[in-house]
């Protein structure tokens, strides 16, 4: 098992906690770097994807897994962001322009939503945000003069600095480049005061109110902060598929987002790619294996709901922290092996005595 002796400050002020950490996120993006020679077409493709949904999955676990507040609705950030970026690019705006004013248009939709929402929560915040994703989805089916209605909109291919990305590896290059700086800009702002005031408003927010932390401040930050990177996401989601339409930003796309953060680990930045992951290469995977069922469940239209409930039920049943909580366990395992306790990661009974006085 590793221990770490901190000498100076800048042990401190580094994200990384020790060698290892450099070395292995330095190997794997290396092999990021090199993805696109060492990986087919599609595989690219799909990974491209991961990326894509992995920022929408920063944003929304910095909602719900650091803050505590759940959105239903959060596809709704997602399809703003896209028909901004579809509108301003087709407008002939170079694309850096266009992606900045994605995730502003995103982060007041955000506002919009949060500041109503600061007096409800729990499933009344969840009703509250699909409700708005109702509405958005509503407003992008009638404004037909600008989303295009239920035809939906194509989107030129990206261009800045009179470079046009129309190759499916430089557009994966770009969006490596915008998934990395969004995580680092997530992980530095998650050790900031700011950071910890989401955290402290999640675990109780009479204690963090008590502690001089501003509540409705926070909480609309929080929202605006998750919806501007849901823009952003939505943004290069626009340009991947090359064509958007109002039923790609629908209900079950929201339930998509929240199921990934909660299979992936709720609370960890590392659960948000690994939900992404898992988000995309499910389907692939019931694809692969459907030919080797009997027909009638091979074939059956529901196969792919069933495998995500079931998936999600046995990892709130058996595994509530997630892919990332199951590598942590497995990480221990060998560390301490053979001096591992079975009930070291057993779940407690807890709660602050604080929240009994509402």
């Amino acid at each position: 098992m590793r221990f770490i002796f901190k000498t100076s400050y800048a042990q401190d002020l580094s994200l990384a906690r020790h060698k290892g950490h450099v070395f292995w996120y330095g190997l794997l993006m290396l092999l990021l770097l090199m993805a696109p020679w060492l990986f087919p077409e599609y595989y690219l493709a799909q990974l491209t994807f991961v990326l894509i949904y992995a920022i929408a999955g920063l944003g929304l676990m910095l909602l719900a897994g650091f803050t505590g507040l759940f959105s239903l609705g959060h596809a709704a950030f997602l399809g703003v962001g896209a028909y901004t970026q579809a509108v301003l690019t087709n407008a002939g705006l170079p694309f850096p322009l266009a992606l900045a004013c994605a995730a502003g248009l995103s982060a007041a939709a955000g506002l919009l939503v949060g500041l109503p929402a600061l007096r409800v929560k729990g499933i009344y915040l969840g009703m509250a945000t699909l409700s708005f994703g109702f509405i958005v989805e509503e407003v992008f089916a009638r404004w037909e003069s600008v989303t295009g209605g239920n035809a939906g909109v194509h989107i030129k291919a990206p261009q800045m600095f009179g470079w046009t990305l129309s190759s499916g590896t430089e557009f994966y290059l770009l969006s490596l480049l915008i998934t990395v700086l969004a995580t680092l800009g997530i992980l530095n702002l998650l050790r900031s005061p700011t950071g910890r005031a989401f955290v402290a408003i999640r675990d109780s927010e009479i204690s963090a109110q008590s502690m001089g932390i501003h509540l409705a401040r926070y909480k609309t930050l929080s929202f605006a902060l998750s919806a501007a990177l849901a823009g952003v996401a939505g943004a290069l989601y626009a340009h991947k598929l090359q064509f958007i339409s109002p039923d790609q930003f629908n209900i079950l796309q929201s339930i998509d987002l929240l199921l990934m953060i909660v299979i992936g680990g709720l609370g960890s930045v590392h659960g948000a790619f690994l939900g992404a992951l898992f988000l995309i290469a499910m389907p692939q995977a019931i694809t692969l294996f459907k030919d080797y069922l009997p027909a009638a469940i091979g074939q059956a239209p529901g196969l792919q709901a069933v495998v995500y409930g079931a998936v999600l039920i046995a990892f709130v049943l058996f595994e509530p922290m997630g892919l990332y909580g199951r590598w942590l366990k497995i990480r221990t395992y060998l560390q301490l092996f053979p001096f591992y306790r079975q009930g070291m990661f057993k779940r407690q009974k807890s709660f602050q005595k604080s929240d009994r006085l509402k």
